[in-house]
């Protein structure tokens, strides 16, 4: 199909995505509509990919390997041991991953974009809907644009999704995901903790406490050198006021005294004496909370109007699968623009394809949430065989998305 217009609201990784999507399926003109007016690329922090999926993206054109990246190898599962610097060595997994910085690649596909493309900065969008013909976004501003599909990839706060499906609304999980990244030389500081002990570069780490764990690897700098990055998993404390039936959350430099406080609990008596040293290292404009929701479209698109990214399913950071899964809906959305008709061909054929998936990795999400956080074990007893079992149990073949079949020509055609 060739022509038309395409509307993406959002213009972060899922939107940059779709643009360049819509526009090799044919679009004639894409805009971009973004609320935040700065550079997107400060945001962020890091993020996970599947060596399978790197090589099913590339095929489609959406990665390449001068996208700056770390290679994984395997996760290391430790608890605390007393005074062991790292904990007790529970057992390991594969980790065939890649790492990403979040703005790094977001530059980059922000740059794959067309010249044509038009990206609005500064520009937010009140609301979405479909007509009989096609479908519109209205700005803030007052200003009405029409299009002949209108995609929304502007997040799980999403305003196209209120829209289009007024009743879904994401419910909060119950726990919340303490995170921070900052330059590996800081980690010099650690080496009186464990003489002569090293952290292969290559070793994502979970350091599991009664409760809840931490994610640890490293990721690419924004310009050079490495970062480190992680992610810790806990309730919150008591007293805390944090608000969080409505979708939120805590921006660095916002956490109040009875959060810090928690936070230095947990990374003094609960973690590995490295791994909580660690934590600690990241200084307070870079510490901010993500409490954990959930919930998936019962459609990803209604009329003209479709959905990608988080707008579409928002599925627990366990899962390993948030970027790998928006690009994923932009390889589907042009593979389904590529191929119809007529405009009104796409939303239903974008839906067939999508739609399993993001509540596939939404009940991912819960399950190794609950394995983790919500019903962790007791990890002073587990072993490797135990690790093996619980992880098997959680059904999480789908961790960091789920893969093609292999054979199949994957979605948008290439090979």
């Amino acid at each position: 199909m060739h022509g038309g217009k395409v509307a993406v609201v959002g213009g972060s990784i899922a939107g940059c995505a779709a643009a360049l999507a819509a526009h090799r399926g044919g679009a004639a003109e894409v805009t971009v509509y973004e609320r935040a007016a700065e550079d997107l690329a400060e945001r962020g922090v890091g993020l996970g990919m599947r060596n399978a999926h790197y090589a099913e993206l590339a095929d489609a054109g959406y990665m390449d390997a001068g996208m700056p990246w770390l290679q994984l190898s395997r996760r290391r599962w430790y608890t605390r041991d007393g005074a062991a610097p790292f904990g007790r060595l529970v057992g390991e997994l594969a980790l065939p991953f890649r790492t990403y910085n979040w703005g790094p690649l977001w530059r980059a596909l922000r740059d794959r974009m067309p010249a044509t493309t038009a990206f609005h900065g500064g520009s937010a969008v009140r609301t979405a809907e479909a007509s009989a013909d096609g479908a519109a976004v209205r700005l803030d501003d007052g200003t009405t644009h029409h299009a002949d599909l209108v995609v929304g990839a502007d997040g799980y706060r999403s305003v196209v999704r209120g829209a289009a499906f007024p009743d879904v609304q994401p419910a909060y999980a119950g726990y919340l995901a303490w995170r921070g990244a900052f330059p590996a030389e800081r980690l010099a500081a650690l080496d009186g903790i464990a003489p002569g002990g090293r952290w292969p570069a290559d070793d994502a780490v979970f350091a599991v406490f009664p409760g809840g764990h931490a994610v640890i690897y490293r990721i690419p700098g924004e310009a050079s050198g490495h970062r480190v990055n992680w992610a810790l998993y806990t309730v919150p404390p008591q007293g805390a006021d944090l608000a969080l039936d409505t979708p939120t959350s805590l921006p660095p430099g916002s956490l109040d005294d009875i959060l810090h406080a928690h936070f230095a609990q947990i990374t003094g008596d609960l973690l590995p004496p490295y791994w909580g040293e660690l934590a600690r290292l990241t200084l307070p404009g870079e510490l901010f909370i993500q409490p954990m929701y959930d919930f998936t479209a019962p459609r990803y698109a209604a009329g003209r109007v479709l959905l990608a990214g988080d707008a579409a399913t928002v599925a627990r950071p366990h899962t390993g699968s948030g970027a790998v899964k928006a690009l994923q809906d932009a390889t589907a959305l042009e593979a389904a623009c590529a191929a119809a008709g007529s405009w009104a061909d796409v939303p239903a054929a974008y839906d067939a394809a999508r739609g399993a998936a993001g509540r596939s990795m939404m009940e991912l999400g819960r399950r190794l949430g609950d394995a983790l956080v919500l019903r962790s074990p007791d990890w002073r007893t587990v072993r490797q065989a135990d690790l093996d079992a619980l992880w098997a149990g959680t059904n999480a073949g789908a961790f960091g998305g789920r893969t093609p079949d292999a054979g199949k020509t994957p979605p948008g055609g290439r090979r």
